[in-house]
């Protein structure tokens, strides 16, 4: 069941031209239920998150109860239930990072960011701050990412270049995976919805 403290959207979600992708994405697998991971990341790409009324549509369209749906998205880190800023800004504690700096890297996220970044989204609307569990880059600490896109080896004076130029449009190019798309477009390309230059080409 949904806790009360969750926010939600006004009216539906999956209408129109975005219902017939999500029919399609069902159609795709020969039991319907197949596809509520790529239905989640649906909605977290035209919401930016994936609210209750998500949930409940997704329960819907696949005969699912709305706590079915819910289970499988508060199991996926990459699925947000909370609304989220254009960049998730991921930094990992654990051992290895935690040791070569991880948790000042963290520290001052916050400081650059603001209070109500962390699981939320900064004041400009940009970015929301997470500390993350392993990366599984442990050689490269410490580790963080933007929105799943790695830098490797970062110091608390790579923080604020990264940050600032995300706030001027001028995204930077990360170590591995080139330069990270925007939240919305990242979860199209998790829907199975084509590549990440496909769906930023196209919107």
């Amino acid at each position: 069941m949904l806790r009360d403290d969750v926010p939600d959207v006004d009216g539906p979600i999956l209408t129109g031209e975005v219902r017939t992708v999500a029919e399609r994405l069902v159609a795709k697998y020969p039991d319907g239920r197949s596809a509520l991971l790529p239905l989640l990341y649906l909605v977290q790409s035209e919401v930016g998150w994936v609210p209750p009324q998500g949930m409940r549509e997704i329960g819907a369209i696949l005969g699912l109860k709305t706590a079915e749906v819910e289970a499988v998205a508060t199991f996926y880190t990459m699925v947000k239930l909370h609304p989220c800023g254009r960049y998730v800004l991921s930094i990992c504690t654990n051992p290895s990072c935690a040791l070569l700096g991880g948790r000042r890297l963290l520290e001052r996220a916050r400081e650059l960011l603001g209070p109500a970044s962390e699981y939320g989204v900064s004041d400009d609307g940009m970015l929301t701050l997470e500390e993350e569990e392993c990366m599984a880059a442990c050689d490269l600490a410490p580790v963080a990412s933007l929105n799943y896109v790695y830098f490797d080896r970062v110091a608390e004076d790579d923080l604020e270049p990264i940050i600032e130029g995300i706030r001027r449009g001028d995204v930077p190019e990360a170590a591995r995976g080139g330069v990270p798309g925007d939240l919305r477009a990242v979860s199209k390309t998790l829907a199975g919805l084509g590549t990440l230059r496909e769906t930023t080409a196209h919107g």
